[in-house]
């Protein structure tokens, strides 16, 4: 049977760049490529696209060609650019392996609409609505859904200290990641903590502190028929959870560590589940999602981001808790992409 021809786009111009070459490298490794013939798309920085051998740490430098997604659906592929014209590779699947902005918040997604081409994950719509938590909390609460209380501050607006109480979490309303967040103790950290989120985002968004353990459930499937894996927990000594901010993510970090399955009672675990999945749903989520909350001491769960590109990486969450709840990784991707080939991921 002829393999299935995938798309596998990586890099990006957003700051999570590295952290996307990381997960296609873990993508790359768990592919079955008696199924799949993939096709290695990596963005660099600056935003050329190039078609390469694979997501190496040094794909740049190897033999790459000049390539862009054609956005006729008449011809739905990459168009490679070879010996002065450009020839087509016709797709049957797209997996963008992109976080943050340009990947993650429905840019790639209506590129990929326009093609014509089948794709794994969240569509435009949801993916712009996740990447914004102002707009999600606003979502998720019609939906009976806990968020922390928020304040969010344009990019020409001002804000009084002196109106919050504290801590407070200050943070870029649209960037993945920790990039540009701080936790401010005082009304004296908070204009130079709102600065700091600007450098990513001209949307900044003030959230009240929630006083309990972080947790995450990966999400896959659609509307109804929704898998759940191991809920995590991440301990901390101290500080806060800043995912991707690490020197050395592999070896750890030196103030989290993800608990998997989590050390919460069973009660707890099936209501971050049932939580994750309502979240899932009121956003429009389709694919896979990771959903991260907080476990309030009295057995509450707040909704905390929802992350509908999560990292793939040997050390991301996603395919832990995946794997912890039985589904390792080349399962996950073959699960996505039937999905995504079924319609269902749309």
């Amino acid at each position: 049977m002829a393999r299935l021809k995938v798309g596998i786009i990586f890099g990006g111009c957003s700051e999570e760049h590295p952290v996307s070459v990381k997960s296609a490298q873990e993508v790359a490794r768990n592919l079955d490529t008696r199924k799949y013939q993939p096709f290695y798309v990596g963005i660099t920085r600056s935003g050329a696209w190039r078609l390469c051998e694979g997501p190496t740490p040094d794909w740049e430098d190897g033999d790459c060609r000049p390539a862009v997604l054609s956005p006729d659906s008449s011809a739905p592929g990459l168009l490679v650019l070879e010996q002065g014209r450009y020839e087509t590779i016709a797709l049957d699947v797209v997996l963008p392996v992109l976080h943050g902005r340009l990947g993650e918040d429905g840019a790639m997604q209506g590129l990929l609409e326009l093609s014509g081409i089948p794709y794994v994950g969240c569509d435009v719509q949801s993916s712009a609505l996740c990447m914004d938590k102002s707009l999600a909390y606003v979502v998720a609460r019609s939906a009976g859904i806990a968020t922390p209380d928020f304040w969010t501050v344009t990019a020409d607006q001002d804000i009084d200290p002196d109106r919050l109480s504290y801590p407070v979490f200050v943070k870029p309303a649209r960037s993945g990641s920790s990039f540009g967040v701080s936790k401010v103790s005082g009304r004296e950290e908070l204009l130079s903590a709102v600065e700091a989120a600007r450098k990513y985002d001209s949307k900044v968004l003030i959230e009240a502190a929630v006083v309990g353990s972080e947790v995450g459930c990966a999400i896959l499937g659609n509307e109804s028929d929704l898998v759940a894996g191991e809920v995590d927990h991440i301990s901390l000594s101290h500080g806060f959870f800043r995912i991707h901010q690490e020197n050395k993510p592999e070896s750890g970090s030196d103030n989290s560590t993800p608990i998997v399955p989590a050390d919460i009672p069973a009660e707890s675990r099936s209501l971050v589940q049932e939580t994750a999945k309502a979240v899932y749903r009121a956003l429009g989520c389709r694919g896979l999602s990771r959903v991260d909350l907080f476990l309030k001491d009295d057995g509450t769960v707040v909704l905390n981001e929802v992350n509908t590109l999560p990292g793939l990486t040997s050390y991301s969450r996603y395919p832990r808790m995946m794997a912890a709840a039985g589904l390792p990784l080349t399962e996950v991707i073959d699960r996505m992409v039937s999905l995504a080939l079924s319609g269902k991921s749309r």
